[in-house]
């Protein structure tokens, strides 16, 4: 056997087709990760900031705790007044809301 013409044989060179055949692949799969998951995250993230700023008194909430109860009194922009049962109130943080179950017509302040 003649091993001679096999090991003189030069090895294929890697060049710039190749480098360029591997990115694109990289790049389809970054685009589907960009469009399958991190956009709709922003987008709920985004509807979640959005639906705790209009959060007012009346309205029925779910904490991320798992409390249910009626926002009673809004004590400032990053506390909620929230009644749990017959009078328990509790104060809550508006970033520790889960969901906004029902808005309801603000109540008429005591007199």
């Amino acid at each position: 056997m003649n091993f001679i013409p096999l090991l003189a044989q030069a090895a294929p060179v890697a060049g710039a087709i190749d480098l360029f055949g591997m990115m694109v692949p990289m790049l389809g799969i970054l685009g589907v990760f960009y469009f399958f998951m991190i956009r709709p995250q922003q987008q709920k993230a985004k509807e979640h900031q959005r639906m705790l700023g209009q959060v007012e008194r009346g309205d029925t909430v779910v904490t991320n705790g798992g409390l249910i109860g009626k926002v009673v009194r809004v004590v400032d922009e990053n506390e909620l007044l929230v009644e749990v049962g017959e009078n328990v109130k509790v104060r809550v943080l508006r970033q520790g809301l889960a969901d906004v179950r029902s808005k309801g017509e603000p109540q008429k302040a005591k007199t």
